[in-house]
């Protein structure tokens, strides 16, 4: 699929967006914009967990959901977690950030991301997204590192601020994976960490590899909004055999194990994911792959949709990535932003859930004051993005 960008929309044009998108999603009524799908084994697993009694945090089916989870992504370790933000907050703990420390996050992303370098007293330094990917922006992340750091004992600082530079979180928007070879070059000569944020990307592959899986963490998400969910929950994603046995360890309240003596040798956090929360996960699982598939097939019908849409162009996957196209979007074109607002009211007034770009971090009040580059480009996207109906569910009619 590609891109295809033209000139104007109009009131007209609105209307044919609208019937482009419900001939594609096969169905009527009011549509969400994603939707959980339970067609396997959801049911007979959580009833299994409930009579056996093993219901919270230890159980066969966390274990089980780990095991698959890592065979899935090609990690070494999946650690199961509440949510996905616990797993970031974990992530970024674990990767050495601390109180003063600046950590590099697109300023496009869900709140969660700047949060949790938030709850490790780090401040959140936001960056630019490229156009292709709606990632952080490589190049000009570059350009910015050669102008603002200073490397001393193989470390970044800030030559303005004089806080240290201690790592990078690319995030992986709904579902496109970023430019990561870029982004690992450009970390390795600057002496920055990365902790992939890949909460929207399971399924998502860059070069062949699984999103999550190329830093030295990642973090995954399983909301109820998510291609697999387990209610709520998270994981995380590593190859390295000691920052996943921390990651066990910190994520159940740092006890150290024993028969019956509560001693614990760390400020731990209690974020291990519940059984009966893995046993619906171990399902969907089950069906990740068809997930795929259908939400793919889906982005290809809405592509060759807005194809003769003039004003719109939709958003489509870069050659080298496999995308899991979680959201699907629309970009109006430049001279079309001011019709944004126009074309959510006559979407959602016709039953069709849709939604902007999350609010840019850098306008949120707690986070006007941080420090950041020249953000152009995600200011343009925001105001051009337009989030479609995008269940797995969709379009199969």
């Amino acid at each position: 699929m590609t891109a295809t960008t033209s000139r104007t929309i109009g009131k007209n044009g609105m209307t044919a967006i609208a019937d482009a998108v419900r001939s594609v999603i096969g169905v009527s009524g009011n549509v969400a914009l994603h939707e959980p799908e339970f067609a396997g084994s959801e049911w007979k697993y959580v009833k299994e967990c409930l009579d056996s009694g093993w219901v919270s945090s230890v159980g066969k089916f966390v274990d089980r959901f780990e095991a698959e989870l890592a065979n899935f992504t090609g990690a070494r370790h999946a650690i199961a977690v509440v949510n996905g933000t616990a797993a970031l907050h974990l992530c970024l703990q674990l990767a050495g950030v601390e109180r003063g420390d600046e950590v590099f996050v697109p300023t496009l992303t869900f709140i969660a991301t700047a949060n949790a370098v938030s709850y490790c007293g780090a401040i959140p330094h936001f960056c630019d997204v490229d156009e292709a990917t709606m990632g952080l922006d490589a190049a000009k992340f570059e350009s910015y590192l050669s102008e603002i750091a200073e490397i001393r004992n193989n470390q970044s600082f800030n030559r303005e601020t004089g806080a240290r530079l201690r790592a990078v979180v690319p995030m992986h928007t709904f579902g496109h994976p970023a430019n990561m070879d870029a982004l690992l070059d450009v970390a390795n000569r600057f002496g920055l960490l990365i902790v992939e944020d890949a909460a929207e990307s399971l399924g998502s592959l860059y070069r062949g590899r699984h999103t999550g899986t190329m830093g030295q963490l990642g973090a995954l998400s399983f909301n109820g909004n998510k291609i697999v969910t387990t209610g709520g929950g998270g994981a995380i994603l590593t190859n390295d055999d000691s920052l996943a046995l921390a990651a066990r360890h910190l994520s159940t309240t740092a006890r150290v194990a024993h028969k019956w003596s509560f001693l614990h040798d760390a400020i731990g956090y209690n974020y291990r994911m519940p059984n009966v929360n893995a046993a619906i996960g171990v399902a969907q699982l089950e069906q990740l792959e068809g997930f795929v598939e259908k939400k793919r097939a889906l982005a290809e019908a809405y592509g060759r949709a807005f194809e003769p849409i003039s004003g719109v162009s939709f958003f489509s996957e870069q050659p080298l990535s496999r995308s899991n196209y979680w959201l699907n979007s629309i970009l109006l074109d430049d001279e079309r932003i001011s019709e944004r607002d126009a074309l959510l009211e006559t979407l959602n007034n016709e039953g069709l859930m849709a939604r902007p770009a999350w609010a840019l971090m850098h306008c949120l009040p707690m986070y006007r004051h941080c420090p950041r580059m020249d953000l152009s480009t995600a200011e343009s996207i925001e105001r051009r993005l337009v989030n479609l109906p995008s269940s797995a569910r969709l379009g199969q009619q």
